[in-house]
């Protein structure tokens, strides 16, 4: 009986370490960790008029019951440029006793709020889209240009040179050769440049002149200088 005994206690000593496994593993699971919650004071989408300081509405923060607000983290705010139409990003963050953080964010578009006119929309290039390089000129017209409304007067365009080598010279590489950036349109029609940045070389346009909306006709016009080059840029709906 003895003998029984001593052979079976090994086995029941892994059963009881199993066991205690188990339930530790199981009061593991089952504690709670509170996350820090937001509530964004304002619009998570708000314009600013160009010149114009930002106001920031803030933002309230709870943890559990309690009220956190104060121990957030606000960054994006200094990156703001009032006198630099785009969009920028203010986040609000919160860490909680266990290292786990929350946030939230606002985007912030500086830009002119009186201006009503929408170009957003899809585009072909037309007779007049050209490429100029040592004065010689390289027509390249039905290319696909698509422009998004980013906020009042700000638009997003997914290639500023009309698809010179993303539809073109280098089609096979794809849209890491076009030129991406946004632009500015004003009251009076005249467009302006903003940014402009091709993935593929890692640089930008050089100058960005003669931006034109006609409202009689939808049509949309400028030139981009780029590498040396001039690509003048026709666009109808």
């Amino acid at each position: 009986m003895k003998k029984y005994f001593i052979a079976c206690l090994p086995l029941f000593m892994m059963l009881l370490g199993f066991v205690s496994c188990s339930d530790d593993e199981e009061l593991t699971d089952s504690r709670i960790t509170y996350y820090v919650k937001f509530e964004m004071q304002g619009k998570d989408f708000m314009e600013s008029p160009i010149g114009v300081d930002f106001v920031d509405p803030g933002c309230k923060a709870t943890l559990g019951e309690e009220d956190f607000t104060n121990q957030i983290t606000v960054s994006g705010l200094d990156k703001i440029d009032k006198n630099v139409p785009g969009l920028y990003q203010v986040t609000y963050s919160g860490t909680n006793k266990d290292g786990f953080t929350t946030s939230v964010s606002r985007t912030v578009a500086v830009c002119d709020p009186s201006i009503t006119d929408d170009i957003s929309g899809d585009y072909l290039t037309v007779n007049g889209t050209k490429r100029i390089r040592k004065g010689v000129e390289t027509p390249y017209p039905k290319n696909k240009v698509s422009i998004e409304k980013k906020a009042s007067g700000l638009f997003y365009v997914d290639d500023m040179i009309g698809g010179y080598y993303a539809q073109g010279v280098y089609a096979e590489y794809g849209d890491i050769t076009a030129m991406k950036g946004y632009i500015l349109l004003h009251a009076d029609g005249t467009i302006t440049g903003i940014s402009g940045h091709v993935d593929a070389w890692n640089d930008d346009y050089t100058n960005f002149t003669d931006g034109k909306f006609d409202k009689n006709t939808g049509g949309i016009t400028w030139n981009v200088e780029y590498a040396g080059m001039n690509f003048i840029v026709v666009l109808n709906k």
